[in-house]
């Protein structure tokens, strides 16, 4: 197995946090927020007013407690950038032949964005991990997600685009096998409803453990 099919396989069954922030202050504050409540794979989005700061800031305090990536990639410009900033793997809403080119030459996850069953087809057969299916829940959420499923089984899915932690049991019985969720919601609550998504989203990691623990007991 190589470094990249190992570090693939992480993605199996997980969630991914996605922070998205009005500033770089408050990225950074929610990606210490979800480290310490001891989440195992962040997104930084690049839509964030430096993003690549916010990536490098998190790499370098909480490099060895979680696995950090890149979002909203869009050209290979931006692919580049972000890999040479320390991400392991590249997320996109759309898929570009070139960004997943990329991400595989830096030996990251590649993770391109897809809807239809063309689509999500054309992104697998040009290399990616796993495809983004965004967005998933307004066409359909885990039912949609079945049916694309069903003839799909090869295609490794990351549902995203609407999820939340208390629909994430429903995506995971529909067959996703990872899960994109906002880390740092965007609207009113503040932090404390920060905080409290960040421990239902580490509650889902933690159900989605522990039948592989007892397994290997």
């Amino acid at each position: 197995m190589s470094k990249q099919e190992g570090l693939s396989a992480t993605f199996q069954g997980n969630i991914i946090t996605v922070v998205r922030g009005a500033t770089a202050e408050a990225a950074g504050r929610a990606v210490d927020l979800l480290v310490a409540a001891g989440l195992p794979i962040i997104e930084i989005t690049l839509t964030i007013p430096g993003g690549l700061k916010v990536l490098e800031g998190a790499l370098e305090r909480h490099g060895d407690r979680a696995i950090f990536g890149a979002g909203s990639v869009l050209d290979v410009e931006s692919c580049r950038a972000a890999l040479l900033a320390g991400a392991r793997f590249i997320v996109s809403p759309n898929t570009n032949a070139a960004v997943i080119e990329m991400a595989k030459r830096y030996s990251a996850v590649s993770i391109p964005g897809a809807l239809t069953p063309s689509e999500i087809v054309a992104a697998w057969e040009r290399g990616a991990d796993l495809v983004k299916v965004f967005p998933c829940d307004p066409v359909g959420g885990p039912r949609y997600l079945k049916l694309l499923k069903g003839p799909l089984p090869q295609v490794r899915m990351v549902a995203a685009g609407g999820t939340a932690p208390a629909t994430a049991a429903a995506y995971f019985e529909a067959g996703a096998d990872a899960i994109g969720i906002p880390g740092y919601p965007v609207g009113d609550g503040g932090w404390p409803a920060a905080e409290a998504n960040a421990r239902a989203l580490a509650d889902v990691v933690e159900a989605r453990r522990m039948p592989h623990a007892l397994a290997a007991r």
